[in-house]
């Protein structure tokens, strides 16, 4: 996969996480809304676009030299397409960063390590998620997972970034925190797979 593919499938993925946080932002009852974020996540799958926190999970089936670099690459293309869109929303509908402000000053109540596992478990579920729809191709998994981490305030890192954004936080306020959730979602998603044998990758 070239390096130009790989940012083009990751602004996509990037567009659709900020379409599901704008919908769970938007939505009157949590539930409803975390059910409806996981429509981003199932479309990201059967469209086969590059979100980091769905491939890191697969770094130890390839050597890191090989997929660093569009592990990089991708991670890079979903923040900065979070941010602008989440910058975005705020402007088309105020209503929404207004809603993201609530919600990110809870998120940055948190110590880095809360902050860290809480992103650590959401690795874990995307893992699952993910692995098991690339097995079989039953899209059950992604719905039930998705709103599984979001309703128990695990940390996304790519959604996170959308919700700074659209609350106009400053960059410099929240680098700790998307360090220790970027960190978190990476070993979350590696920490089953590396505990499996290396042929059932």
């Amino acid at each position: 996969m070239s390096v130009l593919k790989t940012f083009r499938e990751s602004v996509c993925a990037g567009a659709l996480i900020a379409l599901g946080g704008s919908v769970f932002l938007g939505a009157e009852n949590r539930t409803a809304g975390a059910v409806l974020f996981a429509l981003a996540l199932l479309c990201i799958s059967y469209k086969g676009y590059y979100l980091y926190t769905g491939k890191v999970c697969y770094l130890r089936v390839h050597t890191l030299r090989s997929v660093g670099l569009m592990l990089l690459c991708g991670l890079s293309g979903n923040l900065l397409t979070v941010w602008l869109l989440g910058r975005l929303v705020c402007l088309a509908v105020p209503t929404l960063g207004l809603r993201a402000e609530t919600l990110c000053a809870a998120k940055l109540e948190q110590s880095l390590l809360q902050t860290f596992l809480r992103g650590v478990f959401c690795g874990n579920l995307v893992y699952l998620a993910v692995s098991i729809f690339k097995e079989n191709g039953s899209p059950l998994p992604i719905l039930y997972a998705v709103p599984a981490f979001i309703l128990s305030g695990f940390e996304h890192s790519i959604a996170d970034l959308f919700y700074f954004s659209a609350a106009s936080v400053p960059g410099e306020t929240v680098l700790g925190f998307m360090a220790a959730v970027i960190i978190g979602n990476t070993l979350g998603g590696l920490a089953l797979p590396l505990l499996m044998p290396k042929e059932e990758t």
